[in-house]
């Protein structure tokens, strides 16, 4: 009988792995099943130094290697989905039906999963989705998201929502930060999913970041390294592997690279001082992955390519000067950034070359995947460098357990999830982030009629029922990011009568309806505070506040901390992890600024 492929990879994968870390071998089983003879004496055991990867990858096919240099999406809520929408997704982007064919086919390296591509309904589902992909695979798959948390989270609730990553920099709780990263990362691998794209190790510091903002721990070097390591720590005892991201630095830019090619102008000295302290901390704590950024870094590679496609940034830099020896993964190389010079036949192949080892989302699959077979065939990669690579990914999977324990317990994953210890200590973090940046007296308020409005349907009514729960009578009426005139007359109408106004808020710049519709409130009776739900520099665009709170979050979490904030029930502590500038120049509430009701 012909074994197939499949068969072949599952047979060496078990052949590989059976003798882990260079133990001894003691016995070999007889042909007929019998016990092996009992060694006679004190005769010595004899020790081997078995590599397993190695021999895992010497059975591997220059084909089965290509398909693990990539991770990709795939769509349909079960592996072996029939749902039309998502094999005709699948077909267009993939070239296969569902994920279950798709893995058995490319045999890739892993797979990302995104609410809007794959459901993530319950922990069962998930569960089951991640168990049938990895049921289809010979070697067993990375399952990845991005679970950052506050702005960026693919996976609701049920699962344990914590507040993210600036509202834990706000805390100045680094014990904290890793307890959460542990708490999500048991979450994740209940789920099936053995692989985090965090922690975010940027450090923010242009308050205009369209794209970092609040996912960055702050703007102190210092403060973010400590926060990555310890997330690094965290996610790792929590069972998932770990990418820190987006290396050489993100934080400085206000080109979004998902739609352009930011250009980072710091300096060199800049680099080493600012945006270098966080990488080196997390590759000091073992991170797993660094993946890259797609940006323009003039001061470290003059050829203005991509950190992604640049060699002097990913190894002469992150490989060889930080000697940061895990996989390199780029960023989802259907972003734009990554796409402005190059064609998506081009970038995949460039990005090996530069040093990446793991090539996310390629926007075309099949392209991306003959393209790289096509620069071997032609000499412009070596099999010996795609060895490398597929070295340190399985490396990887061997080292966190992936290889030897790929699937999830489907019928205990529920039980493993959003449980209420888990619940509290997200709420402990959101109690323990909200800060108070101004106050004239007007909060704490014990009582009294609310109007809850602003930014974000789910936010105000989920503020108003906080605010509520809290022994006020509370009402929402959300007027949104981009308020009309209509919007505003109808929120100053019904603010009258109101004991307090609470505006939530989000991104607000210079000119914005939102600042309009605090101006406008704040000329009626009742007082006016503001609520920052995303970055905290709104403060400086809604001058006259009463009050004004920085809850760096919108998650159910932070809401509920907000509304115990204004009724006293909680005290402010946190303290500002950035500077918020003065919409005039200037500081207007320096880094470390907060403060407390006594």
């Amino acid at each position: 009988m012909k074994l197939s492929r499949k068969t072949v990879l599952l047979s060496s994968v078990a052949a590989a792995f059976a003798v882990v870390g260079g133990g001894a071998v003691i016995a070999e089983a007889t042909a007929g099943g019998d016990e092996p003879d009992e060694p006679e004496g004190d005769q010595p055991v004899e020790e081997t130094t078995a590599d397993p990867v190695g021999e895992l990858l010497a059975s591997m096919s220059l084909e089965d290697k290509v398909g693990q240099l990539f991770m990709v999406y795939v769509h349909g809520e079960s592996a072996d989905t029939a749902d039309p929408d998502a094999v005709a997704s699948n077909l267009e982007r993939l070239g296969a039906e569902n994920g279950a064919a798709f893995v058995a086919a490319y045999r890739p390296g892993g797979v990302i999963y995104f609410d809007w591509a794959n459901g993530l309904a319950d922990p069962e589902q998930v569960a089951r989705l991640s168990n049938g992909l990895q049921d289809a695979s010979a070697v067993p798959l990375l399952i990845a998201t991005d679970q950052e948390y506050g702005s960026v989270v693919r996976i609701g609730e049920p699962a344990t929502q914590f507040p993210g990553a600036m509202p834990l920099g706000a805390t100045r709780d680094t014990a904290a930060a890793e307890e959460a990263a542990r708490i999500a990362g048991a979450e994740l691998r209940a789920m099936g999913l053995n692989h985090n794209f965090a922690p975010d190790a940027d450090v923010n510091v242009d308050p205009a970041n369209p794209v970092i903002g609040v996912r960055s721990f702050g703007s102190d070097p210092d403060l973010v390294a400590d926060f990555a390591a310890a997330q690094v720590r965290g996610y790792q005892a929590g069972g998932v592997a770990v990418s820190a991201k987006h290396f050489p630095g993100h934080g400085d830019t206000s080109t979004d690279s998902h739609a352009d090619l930011p250009v980072i102008t710091h300096t060199a000295e800049e680099w080493e001082a600012v945006d270098a302290p966080p990488f080196k901390a997390a590759i000091a704590a073992g991170t797993d992955m660094v993946m890259s950024a797609h940006l323009q870094f003039p001061a470290l590679d003059d050829s203005l390519k991509p950190a992604t496609l640049s060699p002097p940034i990913l190894t002469g830099l992150l490989r060889e000067r930080l000697g940061f020896t895990g996989v390199v993964v780029t960023d989802a190389l259907d972003m734009q950034g990554v796409r402005t010079e190059y064609g998506d036949d081009r970038v995949p192949v460039l990005a090996l070359l530069a040093g990446a080892d793991l090539l996310l989302m390629p926007p075309d699959f099949p392209l991306a995947h003959r393209a790289v077979l096509d620069a071997v065939a032609a000499g412009e990669l070596t099999e010996e460098r795609i060895d490398e690579s597929v070295r340190r990914i399985l490396d990887l999977k061997h080292s966190r357990g992936i290889v030897d324990d790929p699937e999830a317990d489907e019928g205990a994953a529920a039980e493993a999830v959003g449980t209420d210890a888990n619940r509290a200590a997200a709420e402990d973090i959101a109690d323990r982030s909200v800060t108070l940046l101004a106050n004239d007296g007007t909060l704490p308020l014990a009582s009294g009629s609310v109007l809850v409005t602003g930014w974000g349907e789910n936010t105000t009514q989920r503020l108003a029922a906080a605010l509520s729960a809290n022994g006020f009578q509370a009402e929402a009426l959300t007027t949104g990011d981009d308020p009309d005139a209509d919007a505003v007359a109808a929120a100053v109408a019904a603010a009258a009568g109101r004991d307090l106004v609470v505006v939530a808020t989000r991104n607000v710049r210079a000119g914005s309806p939102q600042a309009d519709l605090v101006a406008a409130l704040l000329d009626g009776a009742a007082p006016v505070v503001t609520a920052a739900v995303g970055t905290p520099y709104d403060a400086a665009q809604l001058p006259g506040a009463n009050a004004s709170l920085a809850a760096y979050s919108y998650a159910a979490p932070s809401l509920a901390a907000l509304a115990k904030v204004i009724a006293g029930a909680v005290e402010p502590t946190g303290t500002l992890p950035v500077d918020v500038p003065s919409a005039s120049g200037g500081v207007l509430y320096p880094f470390g600024h907060g403060l407390g009701y006594k």
